[in-house]
């Protein structure tokens, strides 16, 4: 039985047609099985694998590097909170206390409806507005004790749905690479030719040999 949706293996097939070589889709295809479970479990990678003629090793070796794919379940919405320097000497340590006690989970746990996984981040690279978290990799500036019940209370509610989508949606709009404007999927030995999308306009000048 397969793991992806029907669509979803529709989508796989169109993302695989990208490249060169299958494995080179096997990150979005990462991607697209998160997006459809909200996490990676391995039965997606073992498919994954099979999509792009590699082993569920290499697959898991690819997942387990990028610390967005989860491996476990997480909720709908992960709270990363960061704990970083700037941040935490602007109050990041009391607002992650704050949070364990509003949703009675410790940093790594998930809440028992399955809404909420609360974790600390390294650096969200938005230091000058400490502290910060990110849900669902959406940043949030200048978070305090308030702000965070505030954004608790507008994601349980469903207020946020059109700003926010649940974990392992990257984006609403996917790519879609014409036809006309598609590099190609050759293998890079078999290309002989400068590619189209890189031609200069006429009369530029640039790129001329």
């Amino acid at each position: 039985m397969s793991f992806f949706t029907e669509e979803n293996r529709t989508l796989a097939d169109e993302i695989i047609g990208r490249y060169p070589k299958r494995r080179s889709a096997m990150i979005p295809l990462l991607h697209v099985a998160q997006g459809q479970a909200g996490w990676v479990s391995p039965e997606a990678m073992v498919e994954i694998a099979d999509l792009v003629d590699t082993t569920p090793a290499e697959v898991l070796g690819t997942c387990s590097f990028y610390e967005m794919f989860k491996r476990e379940p997480v909720g709908k919405y992960l709270v990363n909170v960061c704990v970083t320097m700037s941040c935490a000497l602007a109050g990041a340590t009391e607002l992650m206390e704050h949070a364990e006690e509003r949703l009675g989970v410790r940093a790594g746990g998930t809440t028992p409806d399955g809404m909420f996984t609360l974790a600390s981040a390294e650096c969200q690279a938005a230091c000058t507005e400490a502290p910060c978290l990110q849900v669902n990799y959406r940043y949030r500036y200048r978070v305090d004790a308030d702000g965070f019940d505030q954004l608790i209370d507008e994601l349980a509610s469903g207020s946020l749905d059109d700003e926010i989508p649940p974990h392992g949606i990257t984006a609403r709009v996917r790519q879609h690479i014409p036809v006309d404007r598609a590099v190609g999927a050759l293998p890079p030995e078999s290309v002989d030719e400068q590619p189209v999308w890189l031609a200069a306009p006429a009369g530029n000048g640039a790129g001329a040999a």
